[in-house]
């Protein structure tokens, strides 16, 4: 059985129709028909190879979502055929590991991402083992779900991690696509957002998902007067931005997150930790917190700013990306 997909033959490429073979299905895997997928700023990275361990032909995609079409024998009887379900960043693991039986796949040092050393979900199928295809609730649009299988995961799994309270004033650092899902998972969750980004220019926009305040970082003195504002900052850049101002932001035993990818290290003094203060990274969520993440957004209606594409157009979907002109995540209709 061939199926058929858009793949970029070498690095930074243009993505063309590709066919690949696939043999018997898996006895623990699913096969999922996609309908819709996301559009990830780490589908640019494999595709250029920044993160130096892509192969091609390579067929991005890892916002996938779409209708279980196959299974096999020793898959879950929770699972149908015809369910709905989602697939992230990760696409199996080790299931055996200490973090394999606790439920946090995401952490097993042998979890495979859905679009290295395998196919992603730019293509008419795709397949996972079958703990990683989340069924999508009811209340959510196919076309809404998939950001929410990536950036949205990303996001609420810090959050929910790192015992996040209703009660807790928090910042957001960039309000992009993982930003704006952030303030609005905070916003519903009952807690003070203050939205932090370069300039005012997206404050009315932010204000309707949620955030109460807001900081401009460029040109202005409005960082430093939040001295000793925030309970737990989660920051969503890939860029190199002034970590020790965000630390002395930081209430006593607040927590730093990092979520994004900066340029280059890191470094903190001491002095500004000594509070009882944190900096931890964040990472995709395991399939039940990916679970508990789109039951949230489905109940409370937190979802992503999209632009839908055909995949007729998914090259200029993916400049359209590149160029940072998305507001805030683009979606593949497939």
């Amino acid at each position: 059985m061939k199926i058929k997909a858009h793949a970029a033959l070498t690095a930074k490429s243009s993505l063309t129709p590709f066919e690949y073979e696939v043999g018997e299905l898996g006895n623990e895997e699913v096969e999922v028909k996609v309908s819709h997928c996301g559009i990830c700023h780490s589908d640019l990275a494999m595709i250029d190879n920044d993160f130096h361990f892509s192969s091609y032909p390579l067929v991005p995609g890892h916002e996938v979502i779409g209708t279980i079409d196959a299974v096999g024998n020793g898959v879950s009887k929770k699972i149908k055929i015809g369910q709905r379900v989602g697939i992230g960043w990760y696409a199996n693991s080790c299931s055996s590991c200490d973090w394999c039986t606790i439920g946090k796949e995401n952490l097993c040092i042998k979890a495979q991402p859905t679009i290295a050393g395998r196919h992603g979900g730019f293509a008419e199928k795709i397949r996972c083992h079958w703990k990683f295809a989340v069924p999508i609730p009811d209340g959510l649009a196919s076309e809404s779900a998939g950001p929410l299988m990536c950036a949205g995961s990303t996001v609420f799994a810090p959050i929910y991690e790192f015992g996040v309270r209703p009660w807790m004033r928090t910042a957001v650092v960039g309000i992009g696509g993982l930003g704006h899902l952030a303030v609005q998972f905070l916003a519903k969750m009952g807690c003070e957002v203050t939205a932090i980004s370069s300039s005012h220019d997206k404050d009315a926009e932010i204000k309707k998902l949620g955030a109460s305040r807001f900081i401009a970082t460029r040109g202005t003195n409005e960082l430093a007067k939040a001295i000793g504002s925030f309970d737990f900052i989660l920051s969503t850049v890939s860029a190199d931005i002034p970590w020790v101002d965000y630390i002395q932001a930081l209430r006593p035993q607040g927590r730093l997150v990092i979520c994004g990818l900066p340029e280059n290290e890191i470094h903190f003094p001491l002095f500004p930790l000594l509070a009882e203060k944190s900096v931890s990274g964040g990472i995709n969520g395991s399939p039940s917190n990916n679970a508990t993440m789109l039951d949230f957004a489905a109940r409370l209606g937190v979802k992503p700013l999209i632009e839908l594409f055909p995949v007729q157009q998914i090259n200029q979907a993916l400049d359209h990306v590149r160029a940072g002109k998305a507001r805030f995540r683009a979606v593949l209709e497939m």
